[in-house]
C-alpha cells in the first residue's frame, strides 16, 4: 500500500516537471519569434537614425519623400522640392532611400 502510494506521488513530481519544462520551452519560442526580432529592429533603426546626413534620399512614417536638408540632435529638416521645407522629428524617419 505505501509502496502505490510512493510510487503516484513520483509520477506527480515527473508530471509536474514536464509542465514546468513545457512552459519553458513556450516562453523561449515566444522570446526568439517575437521579442528579439523586435530588439534588432529597433537597433537597426536606431542606427539609420544617427547615421542620416545631408544629402540623404528619405522616407518618412507618412510616407513623404524627401532628401536632408538639416541634421539637428532631434530634428531633421527635410527638402521637399526646391523652396519646400519640412521640419519633421527624427524618429518619423522611417527608411533611407538608394538613389
Amino acid at each position: 500500500m505505501k509502496l502505490s502510494i510512493l510510487l503516484q506521488a513520483a509520477g506527480g513530481s515527473q508530471a509536474m516537471i514536464y509542465q514546468v519544462v513545457m512552459w519553458v520551452g513556450i516562453i523561449g519560442v515566444f522570446y526568439f519569434f517575437m521579442i528579439r526580432p523586435q530588439q534588432k529592429k529597433q537597433k537597426d533603426l536606431k542606427t539609420l537614425l544617427s547615421a542620416i546626413k545631408k544629402g540623404d534620399q528619405v522616407v518618412t512614417i507618412g510616407g513623404i519623400h524627401a532628401r536632408v536638408y538639416a541634421v539637428e540632435e532631434t530634428l531633421v529638416t527635410l527638402e521637399l522640392d526646391k523652396g519646400v521645407k519640412l521640419t519633421v522629428d527624427k524618429s518619423a524617419i522611417a527608411r533611407t532611400v538608394a538613389e
